[in-house]
């Protein structure tokens, strides 16, 4: 892997940490703007504790060593779950700014799994 690669890969990679860290946070605390918005949504108010606990775990999963099909779940996870956000805005027809957040998160996912290390791949064998 080049040194170009690896510092694409890294800086994608924590900042996709950072910004799936910060917002599992938040949606694990129960804050009345959060849950204000999963209902606008159309989401129970359990999703919120859900998406936290996954986005947490995810995390750990793409930072720790090895474990290379586990990292794919998570990029999957990651991927589904912002472009899930995507979708429920447009429905609901929430303005572009709503947009940003998970289109960033999906953007950095894609570069983070793309520019990954070999040994953070999921092997064939």
């Amino acid at each position: 892997m080049s040194k170009r690669n690896k510092i694409i890969y890294w800086i994608a990679t924590l900042w996709l940490a950072l910004g799936m860290t910060s917002t599992g946070i938040v949606q694990l605390i129960p804050l009345k703007e959060e849950a204000e918005m999963i209902k606008h949504l159309g989401y129970p108010l359990y999703f919120l504790s859900l998406l936290g606990v996954w986005k947490l775990l995810g995390v750990i999963a793409i930072l720790i060593p090895k474990f290379g099909l586990l990292k794919e779940w998570a990029y999957a996870g990651f991927f589904f779950a912002m472009s899930g956000a995507v979708v429920s805005h447009l429905a609901v027809e929430d303005e572009a700014s709503a947009l940003f957040g998970p289109i960033l998160l999906i953007v950095l996912t894609v570069i983070s799994w793309y520019f990954r290390p070999e040994n953070r791949k999921c092997s064939s064998n």
